[in-house]
């Protein structure tokens, strides 16, 4: 458990590996996840590494996978995930590999190609057909049984000198018929008409059935167009403006009976066509099936042989490019297992040579490892949103593990929404194995999946302050009975809205304490809220005092371990002292007017005496003298009360100048001293006797100052302290009202449920006959959307935002700076979780 509460400690290590046995020896550690490697060659351009080839082969192999999925996809075919992790393929089996892929690609390409091909042929006879079938309809609607080209000549010619000419001869009429997409028709059209000026006849027909363009897959509707002109220089105009509008024409015979004859042989070959697509498609199908089969592992594999080559180019090689040299750091719990992977690589490998893996002493910071399980995950993730804890600083997660969904809990506490939100995640704990399985890019899904330990922590936690506030779904629960002996019976509390209940009065209340939580007749009372405003907030700096107080305690345990005595007499002893004997000691007085101040008590100890904690809080900071209340003889609630309050704050405001300047002059003198030595050094080795002659003593250079710092400036050591100070002095003050959240949520939330309720469930309420239970069934529904909308999702983002806020300012800035890097392996894992995740996107 020491790496809960600690990061592990790491080493740096310098690893050796035979040329042959490094690829396997690699993927072993791969595999373990445990070795984070340093570049060596930082200098080296990426392409200009030993490497290099190969991760273009493995990128390569990427491309085809990718191509195999995209084509697998489109056809709908599942690919088979069988939940198995290969391991990284030898050296060697990259060749068989590459080849199946090549292979597999270009028969792939070369089935779609042909198919495409096919397509465009099918496409071109299905529009000939079409062609031949409207174009018969426009000749055999021409009247009077004329030639077909009369017929055309009479529909164009209007002009009567021109239709004499006609009569007078035979006048020969071209025709161009194709295809062209429907919505181009009108634009076409216009065109035609201006650019020939009205000398053309335009016929045109749609097709019923879309037709599928070969080259993008969609769905096109088109329409069959048969235009008529005269003459060699209509024809070229015709012809140039259907190629503008993208129009394919068609050979048409003039004939009737060579166009049945071409119907007929277009039949027949689309028969033709037919076959072979379906046969075509078939072939296309099973080698995708095949491959669905196996692409899973083989991008496994992919990934992996490029991970490791990745990891090889940032090897050293020595100078007989027999060895690659490594640098890495490992922890130090897990060294055996490290090299226990190396063996295994070897032996894989067939070397002989065994790899060594040695310890190196370095003045680097190493990496922060926390290790942690799927339980601690989530929480060690809110810790490090903040920052990463400097190498073995003391970790902030055990802690906040309980104090998060506390402190969540007294500003959400609700029976009834803790239990939903209880429920739910109990419900992603319970399903978590196939719900993982089932990968999504929804965010706000994996934010709840991710969080699913600390949803239930804080609904069981939240279900616990509800209860303890007797309130669920702003109603209470009257487990133990009641204190209270008034006759609220049924006609006083519907007419009398107006209900306050008076504690003094021992006709009405036993004067006992409810047994555990709340007197469920204060949800009656009109002045329910006034007694759970003093509650609430006292209990909030209560709790607010003491978390700030474990986050200064847990300093120590760091200056303990990082053997920093200067900072525990200058720092944790002042902030301890100047907490306690001003904020502590407000908490101690809220704990005395709770015993000393009952309901009953006679003058001067009636509640009516009782001093206010704030208003005597001040008066302690600003040496007032307290000033009795009317009809009471006391100011204090103990004997001596003034002096005690007076002490505490001069010792506490001694306590600021010594944060402020203890610890610069301490330094500053200690850097003094040590300057000092080293001139009377420097000086008796001048002056030193006849065997010291010639000969030269090198001084090592001074150790850093004691408690970690080595400012060389004296103005940046009291800059820096002085920030410090002000900081914790004024924090200490904000932070403790920072802490009425918890009081301010808590009501906010109260409120809120009960406004809920009475604007909206009583509402189902009103009706007493049967109509009234199918009207409360749609007035609940709605109440309850508003419910788990407003109240659970919306509600419960804020408290846990605050949540997340006293944690982070109040609480962990009284220990934690968290200016450490993460540590990073190698691990075959995160990188395959990362390259899905990219692939999904």
């Amino acid at each position: 458990m020491g790496s809960l509460f600690r990061s592990e400690e790491m080493a740096l290590c310098q690893l050796f590996l035979q040329s042959e046995a490094a690829y396997a020896c690699v993927s072993e550690l791969g595999e373990l996840g445990l070795v984070q490697f340093r570049d060596l060659n930082p200098d080296v351009n990426a392409f200009q590494r030993k490497f290099v080839s190969e991760v273009r082969r493995c990128d390569e192999m990427e491309r085809k996978l990718r191509y195999l999925e995209k084509e697998i996809k489109k056809d709908g075919i599942p690919m088979l995930d069988t939940g198995e992790n290969p391991e990284a393929p030898q050296p060697r089996e990259m060749i068989d590999l590459e080849a199946t892929f090549e292979k597999l690609e270009n028969e792939l390409r070369e089935v779609n190609h042909n198919a495409e091909a096919l397509k465009r042929n099918f496409l071109e006879l299905t529009e000939l057909k079409h062609i031949l079938r409207k174009t018969q309809v426009f000749f055999d609607e021409q009247e009077g049984g004329l030639h077909p080209t009369e017929s055309m000549t009479r529909a164009l010619i209007s002009d009567d000198s021109i239709a004499r000419q006609v009569n007078a001869g035979p006048v020969q009429l071209g025709f161009v018929a194709g295809v062209i997409l429907r919505e181009r028709i009108p634009a076409f059209e216009r065109m035609l008409w201006r650019a020939c000026r009205g000398n053309v006849f335009l016929r045109q027909a749609e097709i019923e059935t879309p037709l599928e363009d070969p080259s993008t897959g969609d769905q096109v509707h088109k329409s069959v167009f048969i235009i008529f002109f005269q003459g060699d220089q209509l024809k070229s105009r015709v012809r140039k403006i259907c190629e503008g509008f993208r129009a394919t024409l068609y050979p048409c015979p003039e004939a009737p009976s060579q166009r049945r004859e071409m119907a007929m042989g277009v039949m027949t070959r689309i028969e033709d066509l037919n076959t072979v697509l379906g046969q075509t498609q078939d072939h296309r199908h099973r080698v995708l099936v095949a491959a669905a089969k196996n692409i899973k592992n083989w991008f496994i594999k992919v990934v992996k042989i490029k991970a490791i080559y990745h990891t090889l180019n940032l090897f050293n090689l020595d100078v007989t490019q027999k060895c690659l040299i490594a640098e890495c750091w490992v922890p130090l719990l897990d060294i055996e297992t490290i090299q226990l992977a190396l063996r295994r690589g070897t032996e894989r490998s067939g070397s002989s040579v065994p790899p060594i893996l040695n310890r190196m002493d370095t003045f680097e910071d190493p990496p922060t490892y926390n290790r942690t399980n799927k339980f601690t995950s989530a929480f060690q993730n809110l810790v490090d949103a903040y920052g990463i804890a400097s190498y073995r600083e003391i970790n902030p997660t055990p802690y906040t593990i309980i104090s998060f969904p506390f402190l969540f809990a007294v500003m959400f506490g609700d029976l009834g929404h803790g239990c939903l939100m209880f429920l739910f995640a109990g419900f992603l704990v319970l399903r978590e194995k196939p719900l993982a399985a089932k990968k999504t890019d929804n965010e706000v899904w994996n934010i709840f999946f991710a969080g699913r330990y600390i949803i239930l922590l804080m609904g069981l936690f939240s279900m616990y302050t509800g209860f303890i506030y007797n309130d669920i779904f702003s109603k209470s629960l009257n487990l133990f009975g009641s204190h209270w002996h008034t006759n609220y019976n049924e006609s006083t509390i519907m007419s009398n809205k107006d209900l306050q209940i008076n504690p003094s009065l021992s006709s009405d209340y036993d004067q006992v304490p409810y047994p555990v939580g709340l007197d469920p007749v204060w949800q009656l009372a009109l002045n329910k809220i006034v007694f759970l405003n003093a509650y609430k907030m006292k209990i909030s700096i209560i709790i607010g005092v003491l978390h700030m107080l474990s986050g200064v305690s847990l300093s120590l345990y760091n200056y303990r371990y990082f053997k920093d005595r200067l900072s525990i007499y200058c720092d944790f002893i002042p902030q301890v002292i100047f907490l306690t004997f001003l904020f502590f000691y407000m908490v101690l007085l809220m704990f005395i007017k709770w015993v000393s101040y009952g309901p009953q008590n006679e003058f001067p100890d009636s509640p009516a005496c009782a001093p206010s904690i704030l208003i005597t809080f001040i008066n302690m900071v600003l040496f007032k003298d307290a000033v009795a209340l009317e009809n009471c003889n006391t100011v204090y609630m103990f004997s001596g009360q003034g002096a005690v309050q007076k002490f505490l704050v001069i010792v506490a405001l001694l306590c600021v100048p010594i944060m402020l300047l203890a610890k610069p002059i301490y330094i500053m003198r200690q850097q003094k001293e040590k300057h000092v030595q080293l001139v009377n050094g420097h000086a008796t080795t001048e002056n030193g006797d006849a065997e010291g002659a010639g000969r030269v003593v090198q001084q090592p250079p001074p150790p850093p100052p004691a408690g970690g710092h080595d400012e060389n400036e004296i103005g940046e050591l009291f800059i820096h302290q002085g920030i410090h100070t002000i900081e914790y002095v004024l924090g200490s003050v904000s932070h403790t009202a920072s802490y009425l959240r918890l009081w301010a949520l808590s009501l906010a939330h109260a409120q809120l449920s009960e406004v809920l309720w009475s604007m909206v469930m009583t509402k189902g309420l009103i009706l007493n006959s049967w109509i009234g239970g199918v009207w409360l069934w749609f007035v609940f529904g709605f109440w309850a959307i508003l419910t788990v909308g407003i109240l659970v999702l919306m509600e419960g983002l804020s408290a846990f935002l605050h949540t997340l806020r006293l944690h982070w300012v109040e609480f962990q800035s009284k220990f934690y700076k968290g200016l450490g890097y993460a540590f990073a392996p190698f691990s075959f894992e995160v990188i395959l979780n990362t390259a899905s995740t990219a692939v999904e996107e």
